[in-house]
C-alpha cells in the first residue's frame, strides 16, 4: 500500500529506495498564454529601493501583453522604473493533481494614448481591492516561460522531524 501512495520507487546512487520523480513539462509559449487567459490573479515582481518586492495584481492578457490597473504608490512607481518586471501566475487542477506556473518577464509602461486607454477599458479589468485604480500598466514581454507538473503527495515529504514537538507559538 505504501508503495502505491509514494509512486514507483527507484534506487538512488546511495542504494536506498527513493520515490520516482515525475518529469516537469516545459510549456510552449502559446500554452503559457492560454493558461494565463484562464486566471486573472498573478504576482507582480518589481525592484524597490534596492530590494525585490511582490504585489498581487488582477490582470488581463491583451494581444501578447499583460495589462493591470493600479493607483498611485510604490507598485506603480516601481513598475514604471528602469528595471524590468515579472508577473507570475499559477493554477492546479484539483481532480488530476496537475499544477502549472507561468512567468512573464518584460518592461512595464503606462497606457496613455486615448485609443489605447479606451481599448484597455474594454478588457473589463476589475481589481479585487477597493480604491482608485486609474492607471493602466502594460507589460510587454521579453520572455515567457512555463512549466506543468504533478503535485507531489505530502506523505512523500514526511520525515520523523515532522512529528517532533515545537516551541510554543509555532
Amino acid at each position: 500500500m505504501l508503495r502505491r501512495i509514494l509512486g514507483d520507487m527507484t534506487n538512488s546512487p546511495s542504494g536506498t529506495q527513493q520515490p520516482e520523480t515525475p518529469a516537469t513539462e516545459i510549456l510552449e509559449t502559446n500554452e503559457c498564454w492560454e493558461l494565463l487567459r484562464g486566471v486573472s490573479v498573478g504576482r507582480l515582481a518589481v525592484w524597490v529601493d534596492n530590494h525585490p518586492d511582490i504585489f498581487p495584481v488582477n490582470y488581463k492578457v491583451d494581444h501578447g501583453t499583460m495589462v493591470f490597473r493600479t493607483g498611485e504608490g510604490t507598485k506603480l512607481h516601481a513598475a514604471l522604473g528602469d528595471a524590468p518586471v515579472a508577473i507570475e501566475a499559477d493554477g492546479v487542477n484539483a481532480e488530476t493533481g496537475v499544477a502549472w506556473s507561468v512567468v512573464v518577464k518584460g518592461q512595464a509602461s503606462a497606457v496613455k494614448l486615448t485609443q489605447d486607454v479606451l481599448d484597455t477599458i474594454g478588457l473589463l479589468l476589475f481589481p479585487w481591492e477597493a480604491g482608485q485604480k486609474d492607471q493602466f500598466i502594460r507589460i510587454t514581454p521579453s520572455e515567457v516561460t512555463g512549466r506543468r507538473f504533478k503535485v507531489t503527495p505530502p506523505v512523500t515529504w514526511w520525515s520523523p522531524l515532522d512529528d517532533a514537538p515545537t516551541a510554543r507559538g509555532e
